[in-house]
């Protein structure tokens, strides 16, 4: 009995953590096979991707904010940004499941908007901004959230796309380096932004960093102090000083109250 319960066990665990990777794939595999389709379709009627780039302070480079991202200049352009896009995608779903997809959107917005602001006036074409954000959002959760997984995820990110941080220096030629950097910071702010919103796996009495991240946080006052009116609070404090005199009664009977036999 023992020995069948605890390989239904495991097969529903192996069902969930199936389920849950098909999951995380899912919008990845569309992401991918969106940009490809328009990359295709860029390639078969000739169409220039620059005119849906971002077009820095220009009303009409606002949509590139959009658009952007989705094309892509050449093949070997498309190709480079492929792999790392679905890895990343697909890793941030899988290990940050509760807010993945909102992070990857504002991640995505963020930077459109910061290059549209700060960028060099170029029409600045494909994926690499968001890549970056969500490199910069992995590894900055193992700092903000320090829960020992997201520890080993960020140091894994960091040794398999650490030559990536070049892509950040200024003045490169043909690189949008302003959507590197721009992509990075978005991606630090996202990470700041949902620190607070840990993941079931995260909240681990084994995890040696969440004693200081998991327990309550002891304030001074009582949370809902300001919450109770005068009179509530004049109760409570009443039935205190009532409950101590009694205790202290119990506990500490005065002289005078006793018989006394001398």
């Amino acid at each position: 009995m023992i020995v069948k319960e605890f390989i239904e066990s495991e097969n529903d665990s192996f069902e969930l953590t199936r389920r849950h990777l098909v999951e995380s794939l899912r919008f990845p595999i569309m992401a991918i096979l969106t940009i490809w389709l328009i990359h295709m379709h860029q390639f078969v009627f000739d169409w220039d991707p620059a005119r849906y780039g971002i077009m820095s302070r220009r009303l009409w480079g606002l949509p590139g904010i959009l658009t952007g991202p989705l094309v892509h200049g050449s093949w070997k352009h498309l190709i480079s940004n492929t792999f790392p896009l679905f890895v990343l995608t697909a890793l941030s779903i899988y290990f940050y499941r509760k807010v993945a997809m909102r992070a990857f959107w504002m991640i995505y917005i963020l930077t459109g908007i910061s290059v549209w602001l700060f960028a060099r006036p170029v029409s600045h074409i494909g994926a690499s901004g968001v890549i970056y954000g969500l490199v910069s959002f992995i590894f900055w959760n193992g700092i903000f959230r320090r829960s020992l997984r997201s520890i080993i995820l960020s140091l894994i990110v960091v040794l398999v796309y650490s030559g990536m941080f070049l892509g950040i220096l200024p003045d490169q030629e043909g690189i949008s380096w302003e959507s590197h950097l721009l992509g990075s910071l978005a991606g630090i702010f996202a990470s700041f932004w949902f620190k607070g919103e840990l993941e079931d796996e995260e909240i681990d009495l084994d995890d040696p960093f969440a004693t200081d991240r998991n327990l309550e946080k002891v304030y001074f006052l009582p949370r809902d102090v300001f919450d109770k009116t005068k009179a509530q609070r004049a109760m409570e404090a009443a039935e205190a000083q009532r409950w101590r005199a009694q205790s202290n009664d119990t506990l500490f009977p005065p002289f005078w109250n006793q018989d006394q036999t001398w």
